[in-house]
């Protein structure tokens, strides 16, 4: 198994969930950020401010992840400076809480 974090600019979220679901990846877990990247923030008067940004957090079979990956890219790119990264990360074990059940 493995987990994709997607920070994204929050304007594509409707476009990246539709496409991931429309390719059948309907589970995954969304919350909103703040943070910078290359861009370093916005300056405004002087001042520095971080950017709004959304994750998207999936866990998949490691089959499925490079499918989800490019689904991601293509849907969430705008071609601007800001348009976020993927991390992929391996994940040792799934738990389900309410059944007690160990694995996807």
């Amino acid at each position: 198994m493995k987990m994709i974090w997607a920070v994204i600019r929050p304007e594509r979220v409707d476009v990246v969930v539709g496409a991931l679901k429309t390719e059948g990846f309907s589970a995954m877990t969304r919350f909103d950020v703040y943070g910078r990247g290359k861009q370093k923030g916005i300056v405004v008067a002087g001042e520095s401010y971080d950017m709004p940004k959304t994750v998207l957090m999936l866990v998949l079979e490691a089959g499925r992840i490079s499918e989800a990956v490019k689904i991601i890219e293509d849907s969430a790119r705008t071609g601007a400076i800001g348009d976020g990264r993927i991390f992929v990360v391996p994940v040792e074990e799934a738990h389900t809480i309410r059944t007690g059940k160990v694995g996807m």
